[in-house]
C-alpha cells in the first residue's frame, strides 16, 4: 500500500487547481453547470440491487452515466464548455483529444450548438467510439500513440486554425459538468457514506468531490484506478505528479498519462482515498453486472463495482458508485462474458 499524504496544504500543493486557498472549480460552479445541462442532458437514473448489496454486505446506488446521452459522463462537461464559448469561438471550432468518449461528447454537443469539432483519436480507439464520434460530425485525426503524444498534436492544430482547445479532463468548466452527476445523485437519494468513483485524468474524480463534499461533508470520496494505469493513485500518494506511458489496461477510458494541472491539486484537497483493481477484477465487474444486473457497463465504468466485488474497497452504510459510461465493442464484450484471456481481449 502507498504512504498517505494529509492533502493538499500538507503536501505543499499549491498548483493551478488551488488559487490564494480557493479552488479553481467550486459547488456554485457545479450549480451553475447543472442549469445550464437542465434541459439537454438526461437526469440518469440511481438503481439498486438486493444481489449486489447482499455480495457487498452495504447499501448499494448506482448513478447510470451508461444511460447518459452519448453513453457516458462526458456530455455533461462537453456541453458545459461549449455552451460558453464566444460567438468568434464558435465559428473557428474547437479541437479536443481523446480515446473516445470525450470526443463523442465534443462531437455531439458541436452538432447540437452548430460548432465544427476536431478530435485527434489514437488508432487504438475502440471502434464503437471511433465510429460513433465520426458519426456525430467531428473530424477525426488519427495518431500513434507509441510514437506520438496527443497534446502537442493537439496544440499544433489548435496554432494552425485558431481553434479552441476543450481538454478532456483539465478544464474549470469541464470539471464543473462532470460534477452534476454527483450532485444529481445526492439530491435524488440523500446523503451518503461513500461514494466510489472511476479515475482516468480526474475530471470526474474532482468534480465529484466538490460536489460531494459541499453536499454532504461527511461523505468520503474515493478514487478507483486500472493497477496498469497507477498514476493517480501514485500522485495521491506521494504527494508529486507521477506518470504512466500508454498502459495496456482494458479500461480505454484511463489511459491518460497523467493528472492535470487543475485537477491534481483539487483531488488532493477534496479526495478521501484511492484505490487500484487488478484486470481480472474490472472483467469480472463487467460481467457481473451484465448478467445480473442487466447493465452495459464499458470497463472504466466499472471500477467502483470492481473494488467492491473484490473487496479492495469494503464499507458498511450507503455507498454509491458511478457509472461512468457503456460503450463497449460488441468483440470486447464478448470475449468478456465467454471468459477469453486479456490478451484476446486487448
Amino acid at each position: 500500500m502507498y504512504p498517505a499524504v494529509a492533502g493538499a496544504a500538507e503536501a505543499g500543493l499549491r498548483g493551478v487547481g488551488i488559487v490564494n486557498d480557493r479552488p479553481a472549480v467550486s459547488i456554485d460552479d457545479v450549480r451553475a453547470a447543472a442549469r445550464r445541462l437542465e434541459t439537454h442532458a438526461h437526469r440518469t437514473p440511481v438503481l439498486t440491487s438486493r444481489t449486489l448489496d447482499h455480495r457487498t454486505h452495504t447499501s448499494v446506488f448506482l448513478k447510470c452515466e451508461n444511460f447518459q446521452r452519448i453513453g457516458a459522463f462526458k456530455f455533461r462537461g462537453a456541453f458545459n464548455a461549449l455552451s460558453q464559448l464566444t460567438p468568434g469561438q464558435r465559428q473557428r471550432g474547437v479541437i479536443t483529444h481523446s480515446s473516445g468518449n470525450h470526443g463523442q461528447a465534443i462531437a455531439l454537443v458541436g452538432q447540437l450548438l452548430g460548432i465544427a469539432t476536431t478530435v485527434v483519436m489514437p488508432d487504438d480507439a475502440p471502434r464503437s467510439k471511433r465510429d460513433a464520434t465520426a458519426g456525430y460530425g467531428a473530424t477525426i485525426v488519427n495518431y500513434d500513440a507509441q510514437q506520438n503524444r496527443r497534446e502537442e498534436i493537439s496544440a499544433k492544430l489548435q496554432a494552425e486554425h485558431e481553434y479552441t482547445l476543450v481538454p478532456p479532463f483539465d478544464d474549470p468548466e469541464i470539471i464543473a459538468g462532470q460534477g452534476t452527476a454527483a450532485l444529481e445523485m445526492l439530491e435524488d437519494i440523500g446523503p451518503l457514506d461513500t461514494i466510489l468513483v472511476p479515475c482516468g485524468g480526474g475530471g470526474l474524480l474532482s468534480g465529484t468531490a466538490i460536489a460531494a463534499k459541499a453536499v454532504a461533508p461527511d461523505c468520503r470520496v474515493i478514487g478507483i484506478e486500472p493497477a496498469l494505469a497507477d498514476d493517480a493513485v501514485r500522485s495521491f500518494y506521494s504527494g508529486s505528479l507521477q506518470f504512466v506511458s500508454n498502459p495496456k489496461t482494458i479500461a480505454d477510458g484511463t489511459r491518460t498519462e497523467s493528472l492535470g494541472s487543475l485537477t491534481f491539486p483539487l483531488i488532493q484537497a477534496y479526495v478521501d482515498d484511492m484505490y487500484t483493481v487488478t484486470e481480472k477484477t474490472i472483467e469480472d465487474a463487467v460481467r457481473f453486472l451484465f448478467t445480473r444486473l442487466k447493465l452495459v457497463v464499458e470497463p472504466s465504468g466499472a471500477l467502483g463495482i470492481a473494488a467492491l466485488l473484490s473487496g479492495v474497497v469494503s464499507n458498511s452504510g450507503r455507498t454509491g458508485v458511478v457509472i461512468s459510461g457503456g460503450n463497449i465493442d460488441p468483440a470486447t464484450m464478448a470475449a468478456i462474458l465467454t471468459n477469453s484471456d486479456h490478451e484476446k481481449i486487448q
